[in-house]
């Protein structure tokens, strides 16, 4: 069984059930031990740098994203 298959049978769960899924896939993430923990940080940090990498020119200089956050902040 696929996780597309998993996740189609879940959501077809009434909303307790669904809830209560939910809630023990969320406590299965919190028991990660450390270095899992590390790992996976690690990982998505590869991964968004790697998607930064694949869009030149798409990044914005400290100051100007710095001037944009006060001008909101007006």
């Amino acid at each position: 069984m696929s996780i597309d298959d998993i996740e189609a049978e879940a959501l077809k769960l009434d909303l307790k059930a669904r809830a209560r899924l939910a809630k023990k896939l969320l406590e299965s993430l919190e028991a990660l031990s450390d270095e899992e923990n590390e790992r996976l940080w690690v990982e998505e940090a590869d991964r968004r740098d790697a998607a930064w990498d694949s869009v030149p020119g798409s990044g914005r200089s400290a100051p100007e994203v710095l001037r944009d956050a006060r001008a909101k902040l007006r």
